[in-house]
């Protein structure tokens, strides 16, 4: 008698799978432990402020989508106009990047921080530029220097002529032509004008505050809106490109405007070396402003809601021979709560593209007319990705990024290595010739007292700070000794040039988010379960009817193998049927 043949077994295989599959199904559904579920998909996000920013941003914005297909917009009409639209319920935007922080400390306006959740992270360092439009004999002047005090007094209209005695101080290789000079200012809410403002404010405050009795203001503080009195010979231009359209044109002879570096080195005019407190004129190159920020104190609490802003008085006074004082570095303000709008999906493609500047992108700032930042601020921007929620908690490690500033002790390579300024730089009788921002292949001619000094200095080699020599292109960044910051010039301005590629978007390989692959897993489990569920109960049946429920449990020759696929009968008609074995016909 052979022995019945269990239906049970075909249960308990769908039981255990329906098991297996919700088990697996949890853990895809399952929240990341102390952080939001993290998003499915990359959404499109957009944000608003810094046109100080901007030139970099925007190439990271160009090298997301070219790299990853990342939708990333970006509307530079300033900070003021950043911090405002990223608190608004109706409307608000992503994220924002601004200079300054909400509620700053000595303000002349209201800035409270919106009821909106967020976080400040550090996006790229640079320095605050005066870029310049000056002729002498129908030569454009590429060398001129400014002393800070003289820089305050050009902007609150107190010195009116090029020619002035305090100008001519600065420039003794210079005979500065008597024309008027036109100061040309921010008219949006601008976070380079609070930069500005900020250094006048604090290391020029009588001149500053004198500016603004005039103007009947009782305190100007630190403002984005830069006051002007009517009348006066300030010109008023909204945002950072306008300003220095302006200042580029033939007809503007005399102006001068604040503006971050990268665009006087796109208009492909000079800038004004600034006096530092070692008694040195620097311009703003990356490696003068990471030695500048040096000095820069960083509000370290991680509790405090300012957490991440910079103080800058230890920069406007940093003794290092190579230091420039109006360095600093802008801020991206990001979500940290699922609200105004604000979804998973959107602080996944969020948050990928925080990762990416915060590492990859560095490698471009220097090139862009900006400055990397160093490891610290890296490492804490890293930190706060991982407050937005929808972001991938499985942060980039620090050791993945490729950034110049860094080095196997922590310290800041870049201001390691800056280059120290020629001897001519240094305040006195000589004056280097050579030129400087997007002008620094033109060297100005000699025109005035001290010329012959310069001249000879040039010509032979210029005694750096250190001792050492100085080439005749004068003291030149990392990027200008290999010829990228040049090519990089063309390529932001859009000419063809061998170089163009200098900018180009550099692919990442960023770690693979395990939430999208559970839930993939669950997903093909689910479809199988389902499957499964339809086909089994026909399949069980007409098994249950070919083979019976007491039908034969056929056992295994020694040898042979047993197959585990199920014995199917194809037809049973008209074969004899065993009173052991008694099979239906299906009909």
């Amino acid at each position: 008698m052979m022995r019945p043949r269990r239906s049970g077994g075909w249960r308990r295989r769908i039981i255990g799978m329906v098991v297996a599959a919700a088990v697996l199904g949890g853990l895809a559904g399952a929240p990341v432990p102390s952080a939001e579920a993290i998003g499915a998909a990359h959404y499109p996000i957009a944000g608003v402020g810094s046109s100080w920013s901007a030139n970099a941003l925007q190439q990271w914005v160009r090298n997301v989508w070219d790299n990853y297909k990342w939708k990333v917009t970006y509307d530079d009409s300033g900070s003021s106009a950043g911090r405002q639209q990223f608190g608004q319920q109706n409307g608000g935007k992503d994220f924002a990047v601004s200079e300054i922080p909400y509620a700053l400390t000595n303000s002349d306006i209201v800035d409270p921080r919106p009821a909106r959740k967020f976080a400040y992270m550090p996006i790229v360092a640079g320095g605050t530029a005066l870029m310049y439009n000056l002729v002498i004999g129908g030569k454009k002047v590429t060398n001129l220097r400014l002393s800070g005090e003289v820089l305050a007094r050009i902007f609150t209209g107190d010195i009116l002529r090029w020619d002035d005695a305090a100008v001519a101080a600065d420039n003794p290789s210079l005979a500065l032509p008597a024309v008027p000079i036109i100061p040309v200012v921010r008219s949006d809410g601008s976070g380079t004008t609070a930069q500005f403002t900020s250094w006048m404010f604090t290391e020029h405050a009588a001149t500053w505050q004198a500016y603004c009795a005039k103007l009947g203001k009782s305190n100007c503080g630190i403002t984005s809106n830069y006051p002007v009195a009517t009348g006066s010979p300030f010109i008023a231009r909204s945002g950072s490109n306008s300003v220095a359209a302006y200042v580029a044109q033939t007809h503007a002879q005399g102006s001068i405007t604040y503006v971050e570096y990268s665009y006087a080195l796109n208009a492909r005019f000079p800038v004004a070396k600034i006096l530092n407190s070692a008694g040195f004129y620097n311009e703003p190159t990356a490696s003068n402003v990471a030695v500048a920020l040096m000095g820069a104190t960083i509000n370290e609490d991680a509790a405090s809601p300012d957490y991440l802003t910079q103080q800058l008085d230890g920069v406007y006074r940093n003794a290092d021979a190579r230091s420039y004082p109006l360095s600093s570095y802008s801020y991206m303000i990001v979500p940290t709560a699922l609200e105004y709008g604000f979804t998973e999906d959107k602080g996944l493609t969020l948050a990928d593209f925080t990762n990416y500047f915060l590492c990859e992108g560095q490698q471009q700032a220097e090139v862009l007319g900006y400055s990397p930042l160093p490891i610290n601020l890296v490492q804490a921007g890293l930190n706060q990705v991982k407050k937005i929620p929808g972001g991938d908690p499985t942060n980039k490690d620090i050791a993945q990024c490729n950034n110049p500033t860094f080095s196997p002790d922590g310290s800041n390579k870049l201001a390691a290595t800056a280059p120290q300024p020629q001897a001519c730089d240094k305040i006195g009788p000589a004056q280097c010739a050579t030129g400087t921002g997007g002008s620094k292949d033109t060297a100005t001619a000699v025109s005035g007292p001290g010329g012959a000094a310069a001249a000879a200095a040039t010509a032979t080699g210029a005694t750096q700070a250190d001792g050492t020599t100085a080439g005749t292109a004068g003291a030149t960044s990392t990027a200008d000794a290999s010829g990228a910051a040049s090519g990089g010039l063309d390529a932001i301005a859009g000419e063809s040039t061998v170089a163009a590629t200098v900018v180009a978007g550099i692919p990442v390989q960023l770690a693979a988010n395990p939430a999208v692959t559970l839930s993939g897993i669950a997903t093909v489990l689910a479809s199988t379960l389902a499957l499964v569920m339809i086909l089994a109960p026909p399949f069980i049946s007409r098994s249950r009817r070919l083979v019976g429920v007491r039908g034969p449990r056929r056992g295994l020759r020694r040898g042979r193998v047993r197959s585990r696929m199920p014995r199917i009968h194809l037809s049973l008609r008209g074969r004899p049927r065993s009173s052991d074995s008694p099979v239906t016909d299906g009909s």
